[in-house]
């Protein structure tokens, strides 16, 4: 691959690793006999104020139903700029469609793909194939890693997340693209998403691990993290923010909508290089 495509993969795998109450009052019937008055109405009782660990956990809830969604992504990661744009299958398997702004050609689009275990990579109708079942460990980690931030986009993993900080609160309510929001925010070191979490099945206790995996090998410590929660118990959008040693983070996921149909196939054939087929070639990974 040659050093365009490394730096564009770079940038990619930067990028992808994140109540009402009621009111009451008497009318008096108990009033004291003969007095003619009527009986002090009973103070209002205040709205329940939920508490914001009680979004979060509507939230997982409601988002561990969600079988697809599409997102876009905006920011900045490993010292390049992310504008992006993706539809994710989540369920019944894993796929992902992402059209990103080229880091290096501006004006020019870099198309992802992830599908049955393999990442394309292309633009102008040219695809790099990254079969992991082929790749050599280092690199299958490393496109794993990739595949594994992505399913991370999962808003109930979010929600998990923040939900592991020690100084979470509810800053206000908000209106995103005209829906009203409630906005949390809280900061999580590596070590609260290790022990702190209540991932609460295989599939997501997973992702988690691998997304921990990868904050470390990015140097990355502590992340600040926002979460705008919908009507719905819906996340709206999520920022999250972090040092590593490739510079800072700084990457908005912004949820366009969920559970609505996402087809996702593999490129052509014809215009697919494989790269397991340049390594049998002698050319070798890049």
């Amino acid at each position: 691959m040659n050093a365009y495509r490394r730096k564009t993969a770079g940038a990619v795998l930067a990028a992808l690793l994140l109540a009402g109450g009621v009111t009451a009052c008497e009318n008096g019937s108990d009033a004291k006999k003969d007095t003619g008055a009527s009986a002090p109405a009973k103070a209002a009782e205040k709205p329940v104020e939920v508490t914001p660990a009680a979004y979060l956990e509507k939230t997982k809830k409601k988002s561990a139903e969600i079988t697809s969604l599409r997102y876009s992504m905006s920011g900045e990661a490993a010292g390049q700029k992310i504008t992006a744009e993706a539809a994710m299958r989540i369920k019944p398997t894993v796929a992902m469609h992402m059209t990103m702004d080229s880091p290096e050609k501006p004006g020019e689009k870099v198309e992802i793909r992830l599908i049955d275990s393999a990442m394309y990579m292309g633009a102008e109708g040219k695809w790099l194939k990254f079969d992991l079942t082929t790749l050599a460990p280092d690199q299958a980690k490393q496109l794993d890693s990739l595949g594994s931030a992505q399913q991370g986009q999962n808003p109930a993993d979010s929600a998990d997340s923040l939900s592991a900080s020690k100084d979470l609160k509810k800053v206000g309510e908000e209106t995103i693209d005209g829906q009203k929001t409630t906005h949390l925010s809280g900061t999580v070191s590596v070590d609260d998403l290790r022990s702190g979490s209540t991932a609460s099945t295989p599939e997501a206790k997973e992702r988690q691990q691998k997304n921990i995996a990868t904050l470390e090998s990015q140097g990355i410590k502590s992340l600040t993290m926002d979460i705008w929660i919908d009507e719905n118990d819906q996340p709206k959008q999520v920022r999250t923010r972090g040092a590593g040693t490739s510079g800072p983070m700084d990457v908005t996921i912004k949820f366009l909508d969920v559970n609505k149909p996402v087809e996702i196939a593999a490129p052509p054939a014809e215009q697919v290089i494989d790269l397991a087929e340049m390594m049998k070639d002698g050319e070798g990974p890049a």
